[in-house]
């Protein structure tokens, strides 16, 4: 059982680190746009569910022009950083946004607007959106049969969604590690692609597609690991958890069953990155009550750091 409030806290505290420390989300948000190039579509509406500080959003305005695109997060602090990227006088790329706020699109609303809310219940009309666009916030919903639904209630007839998540081998050092030493579950679990997709055909998406890939991170400590994991807001969550601060002694263990993993490299960490799309069907369809490839891509912190300097946002 995942508890939102807590959930939302941690996104709400960790808004100012963020930027500074989601490496990996702000990688696989730019993969998840590149991905948009090749689908021969062209939304009115959109929707970005999770969309943090607003990186994905810019993506989807410069992608989609003519587009009004909707900003939502469970997190009010993140959607306010978001607001304050648009609204920055400093950038000449920030001013340009920023008056493209200040007209109204052909449908007749803003070019962006900002909404917080839950993905589990999304405030908005019945075949409303075009397309939903979300990248890594799926992981952190209770039902996901009940999220597709709300996807596909949403969506227009036609409509497709896009979206990225974490799976089961994400993080598998940092838990074997802590695994080891604690009977505590101390890190995240993550769902499995075949669960995903699965729940794709419950609420019957048509055409689903879902693949994943491994990224892999290497660290100069294992303190570094966690103070990153931290700094995105990303705390453990799960039933089981650890309550209030682990001793130093335990912590130290985990350091220790930790060079295990140690390479030439560094401290790796590993992140599975699952991807999906599915298309509303264009014509209605009753709800049921009741896989791809695999590849891994190993990237230096300052390889990826540097690509990231070169994206659409300051």
């Amino acid at each position: 059982m995942i508890n939102k409030q807590h959930i939302r806290d941690s996104f709400n505290k960790a808004a100012d680190s963020y930027d500074g420390a989601a490496i990996v989300q702000q990688e696989v948000c730019r993969r998840l746009l590149e991905r948009l190039e090749y689908i021969k579509a062209k939304p009115g509406i959109i929707l970005d569910i999770g969309s943090g500080t607003g990186q994905g959003t810019l993506g989807l305005t410069r992608q989609y022009p003519n587009a009004s695109v909707i900003s939502m997060d469970l997190a009010e602090n993140m959607l306010k950083k978001g607001r304050s990227r648009l609204s920055d006088s400093s950038s000449g790329l920030m001013n340009q946004f920023k008056n493209i706020l200040s007209h109204l699109n052909s449908s007749g609303g803003k070019r962006i607007s900002h909404v917080c809310a839950d993905a589990e219940y999304l405030p908005f009309a019945d075949a409303s959106v075009d397309l939903i666009f979300s990248n890594l916030t799926i992981q952190w919903c209770f039902d996901l049969t009940a999220l597709f639904q709300e996807f596909r209630r949403v969506l227009k007839p036609g409509g497709f969604m896009l979206f990225t998540t974490f799976g089961t081998e994400t993080l598998k050092e940092l838990k074997a590690s802590w695994s080891s030493v604690s009977n505590k579950v101390h890190v995240n679990d993550f769902a499995d692609m075949h669960d995903i997709g699965d729940a794709l055909y419950d609420v019957q998406a048509e055409n689903p597609v879902m693949d994943s890939e491994k990224i892999v991170l290497n660290y100069q400590s294992i303190k570094q690991i966690l103070l990153e994991i931290k700094a995105v807001g990303a705390h453990n969550q799960n039933n089981g958890r650890q309550a209030g601060l682990t001793g130093k002694s335990r912590l130290q263990s985990m350091y220790q069953a930790y060079e295990k993993f140690h390479t030439d490299q560094g401290y790796p960490v590993t992140y599975e990155v699952l991807y999906g799309h599915a298309w509303n069907p264009k014509t209605p369809v009753q709800y049921s009550q009741e896989s791809g490839g695999e590849k891994q891509t190993t990237i230096s912190l300052s390889q990826v750091k540097s690509q990231l300097k070169n994206l659409p946002y300051p």
